[in-house]
């Protein structure tokens, strides 16, 4: 991925950065690195989503739309909003995704569909206030452990309903280990 943006970058060299760390640290501190990198500049809103087209780009500026023009200072790319929207995906997956966000919502009472959602839209200000420093979960959880925190400081939310494909480049990090 990596050489990829590097020559990407040649084409866009003010508008696309990598940053590269030291070592693998967990998903959640992946994002948490790019989240502090954004918010040093100052940026208004931060987009998270997987870059293997799971999650189309299409779907960017409907989520961006939500926070900029409706008020929301989260939008969640939810693929349980609406029904179940998960497209190749075997059925044991997508059980378990959707059970995960349900069980999610009956223990905390977090009214957001897709807690697990990694295509998400954030204002600034959310970011800022839920302190990055203290996110505890750094694999999967992490997705619920930001909506979490960022719903019970009260900040506006809504869900977007998109469609997810499972991935069309790389392999995926979901094993058993991440269950229990």
């Amino acid at each position: 991925t990596s050489g990829i943006v590097k020559e990407l970058q040649k084409e866009f060299p003010k508008n696309l950065f990598l940053e590269i760390r030291k070592k693998k640290d967990g998903l959640g501190r992946a994002y948490i690195h790019g989240f502090k990198w954004a918010l040093k500049r100052n940026y208004e809103y931060i987009i998270e989503m997987d870059a293997d087209f799971s999650h189309n780009p299409q779907d960017l500026v409907r989520l961006y739309r939500k926070c900029a023009d409706e008020g929301a200072e989260l939008a969640i790319g939810s693929r349980y909003s609406q029904g179940v929207n998960v497209v190749n995906w075997p059925m044991k997956r997508v059980l378990l995704s959707y059970f995960a966000s349900k069980y999610v919502r009956i223990i905390t009472r977090i009214p957001i569909y897709d807690t697990t959602a990694g295509f998400v839209c954030y204002r600034q200000k959310v970011l800022e206030n839920i302190e990055l420093d203290k996110i505890r979960f750094v694999g999967y959880a992490f997705q619920i452990e930001m909506k979490f925190k960022a719903w019970k400081r009260k900040f506006k939310y809504k869900e977007v309903s998109v469609i997810f494909t499972d991935r069309k480049k790389g392999t995926s990090k979901m094993s058993g280990s991440i269950i229990s």
